[in-house]
C-alpha cells in the first residue's frame, strides 16, 4: 500500500513539469499520470532497484500508457473506432513525447525516494524443515519458493530417501511395461531449484529441541513439515510381507515387471502341468485404484508378450483379484464400480469379493475360507500405513493442518489423519497432497507474520482408474464417464499432471509407441534373486 501512495504522488509531481514544457493541461492527465506511477512503482519499486533500471521500465509504461490511452482509449469515447494508422501516430505525437518523459522523469525520482521498508529491522529468517519429496513435500517447498521470492524471511531444507519426485499414479504402466521407469519422475533439485535439499533418511526427529536427525547430523527448526507417506501394511498377516510384491516405488514395479517375465520364461519349457499353472496365476489382493489397476496392466503384459512364449498357450494364464468388500472400486459410485468389474470378468480376469487373503508362502496364498492358490505372483495393495518415522498412527491434524497439541508440527499428505467438514477424513490421494502441500506453506507463512492460519478445504475433483485395454472408469465432479472416452480422459488428465514438458514428452511417445510395437521383454536384472 506504501508503494502505491508512494507512486501515485510522484506520478503526479513529475506531471506539473513534463506539462509545462509541452504547454498542455492538467486536467484529466492527472489521473493518468498518478495511474502511471503507481504502475511504475509495482514493476520496479522505489529505493530499491538502479536508476536506469527503474527508468527504463518508466519510459515503457509511458510508451504502453500513450498506445492504450492516447490511440485506444480516447478514440474509443468519442465514438470512433481505433485506427493505429501512421495519421493517428502523427496527430498524437506530442503525447507520446509527454508520456515518455513522464514515465522517465517517474521510474528516476521513485528509484531515489528512501524505501520505508528499509527502516524497519530485518527479521531473522525462520528455518522450515520439510521431510518427504512426494506430492505434498515437494508442492509445500514450490510454495515456499514463492513466497520466499516476495520477501518473506524464510530458510527451507527439503530432505527426501530418494532425490526424485515420481508420479505414483503410473506406477502400474511402468510394472507392466508400457512406461520407462524414469518417464514418470522428475529430479527434485530441478523442481525445487531454490531450496536447499538434502538426500537421506531422517531417523527422528525431536519436538522438544526441535532437530531433525539426519544421519550424523542434527538439522534445527522452527517449523516442521512432515510429509512422508506411507509404507505397505500386512496386518502382520502371517508370511504376506515376506512373499506378497508391493506397489509403492520405482523399484517394486520394475522388480516386478522382471519377475512376470521370468515366470513367462520359465512356463514357456515347463512340462509339468501342476508347476506350469503355479507359474502363470497371478494374485491381486485389494481392488482399490491401485490393486484394479495393477490387475488389469498384468492381464495387458502377459497377453501383450505372449506371442514370444510358443509354449504358452493363451488360455494358461490365470488372473486373480481378490477383495474382502462386495463391490471392487468403494472409492467410487457402484454404477462405476459394476462397469468396472463387468469389463474385467469379460477379459478373464477372475475377481473374488468377500474374501480375504489369509497367509502367503512362497508358491501359494490361502483365502479366509479355506482354499489355497498356488502361485509365484502375488501383489499386495490393500493395505497401507504411515511411514515408521511418524509411528503406527497417521498424525491427527487440526483443520489447519498442525499436529493436534504442537505449535511447530504440522502434517500433511498420507501421512496426516486431517478431517474434513463433513466429519470423516480426506482420502490419500495426490490431488489432495497437492493443495495441502501449497496450504501448509501458506499457514507457516501466516503464523511467522502473526496472521492465523486458515482451514484447509478441499473438494475432490474426480476419480478415475484404467482398465486396461484402452478401457477406463472415470467420475469428475459428478459426471461419469467410461470406455474409450473415460480412457483418453485418463491418459490426458495425467499427461497434463506429470511434472515437467520433458517428461509429458517421453511419456506421450511411450504411448504411441505402445500402440504399434509390442511390450519389450528384456529382463533388466537377472541376476536378482527371485522372491
Amino acid at each position: 500500500m506504501r508503494d502505491l501512495v508512494v507512486g501515485a504522488v510522484v506520478g503526479l509531481l513529475c506531471a506539473v513539469p513534463v506539462l509545462a514544457v509541452q504547454g498542455m493541461p492538467f486536467g484529466w492527465y492527472s489521473l493518468y499520470a498518478g495511474v502511471a506511477g503507481v504502475v511504475v512503482a509495482l514493476v520496479s519499486g522505489h529505493g530499491r532497484s538502479n536508476a536506469a533500471v527503474v527508468a527504463s521500465s518508466g519510459v515503457l509504461v509511458g510508451v504502453l500508457g500513450w498506445l492504450l490511452v492516447v490511440l485506444t482509449l480516447e478514440p474509443l469515447l468519442r465514438g470512433e473506432t481505433p485506427t493505429w494508422s501512421a495519421t493517428a501516430v502523427l496527430q498524437s505525437y506530442p503525447f507520446l513525447v509527454g508520456d515518455v518523459l513522464h514515465g522517465g522523469l517517474t521510474g528516476l525520482v521513485l528509484a531515489v525516494v528512501p524505501n520505508v521498508h528499509k527502516e524497519q529491522p530485518a527479521r531473522e529468517a525462520a528455518r522450515i524443515v520439510i521431510v518427504g519429496g512426494g506430492f505434498a513435500g515437494v508442492a509445500a517447498a514450490k510454495r515456499f519458493e514463492q513466497l520466499a521470492a516476495r520477501g518473506a524471511p524464510i530458510d527451507v531444507t527439503l530432505i527426501s530417501d530418494s532425490n526424485f519426485l515420481l508420479f505414483t499414479p503410473m506406477l502400474a504402466e511402468v510394472a507392466s511395461g508400457a512406461l520407462e521407469p524414469a518417464h514418470i519422475s522428475a529430479p527434485i533439485r530441478s523442481a525445487v531449484a531454490h531450496t536447499r535439499f538434502r538426500n537421506g533418511r531422517v531417523r527422528k526427529f525431536d519436538t522438544g529441541s526441535r532437530t531433525v536427525q539426519l544421519g550424523d547430523d542434527v538439522i534445527p527448526y522452527d517449523h516442521l513439515v512432515l510429509a512422508v507417506g506411507s509404507v505397505p501394511h500386512s496386518f502382520d498377516l502371517p508370511g504376506v510381507s515376506e512373499h506378497a510384491w508391493t506397489l509403492k516405488n520405482l523399484a517394486d514395479s520394475t522388480r516386478l515387471r522382471n519377475h512376470v517375465i521370468r515366470q513367462l520364461e520359465l512356463a514357456d519349457s515347463e512340462p509339468d502341468p501342476v508347476q506350469r499353472r503355479q507359474l502363470l496365476t497371478f494374485v491381486v489382493a485389494g481392488a482399490g485404484f491401485a490393486g484394479t489397476e495393477m490387475i488389469a496392466e498384468l492381464f495387458d503384459l502377459v497377453y501383450r508378450t505372449a506371442h514370444y512364449f510358443p509354449g504358452v498357450g493363451l488360455d494358461e494364464p490365470d488372473f486373480l483379484l481378490v477383495h474382502p468388500g462386495d463391490r471392487i472400486l468403494p472409492e467410487m459410485s457402484a454404477e462405476l464400480a459394476d462397469y468396472a468389474l463387468e469389463r474385467l470378468r469379460a477379459r478373464g480376469i477372475r475377481c473374488r469379493l468377500g474374501v480375504r487373503v489369509a497367509e502367503a508362502t512362497a508358491d501359494a496364498v490361502r483365502l479366509d475360507d479355506g482354499e489355497w492358490i498356488a502361485t509365484n505372483t502375488f501383489v499386495w495393495t490393500a493395505g497401507n500405513r504411515p511411514s515408521p518415522l511418524v509411528g503406527a498412527k497417521a498424525i491427527a491434524t487440526d483443520s489447519r493442518l498442525r499436529a493436534a497439541g504442537l505449535e511447530n508440527l504440522w502434517a500433511v499428505g498420507d501421512c496426516a489423519r486431517i478431517p474434513d467438514p463433513d466429519g470423516t477424513y480426506y482420502p490419500p490421494t495426490a490431488q489432495h497432497a497437492l493443495r495441502q502441500g501449497k496450504a501448509v506453506a501458506d499457514n507457516i507463512a501466516a503464523v511467522l507474520s502473526g496472521r492465523e492460519p486458515a482451514e484447509f478445504r478441499f473438494r475432490t475433483l474426480g476419480l478415475l482408474v484404467a482398465l486396461g485395454h484402452r478401457t477406463a472408469a472415470a467420475d469428475i465432479r459428478g459426471r461419469r464417464f467410461s470406455g474409450l472416452a473415460a480412457w483418453l480422459l485418463w491418459r490426458g488428465i495425467y499427461l497434463a499432471k506429470l511434472p515437467g514438458l520433458e517428461k509429458r514428452i517421453r511419456v506421450a511417445f511411450d504411448w504411441g509407441l505402445d500402440l504399434v510395437f509390442p511390450r519389450d521383454i528384456v529382463v533388466t536384472s537377472p541376476d536378482e534373486v527371485p522372491r
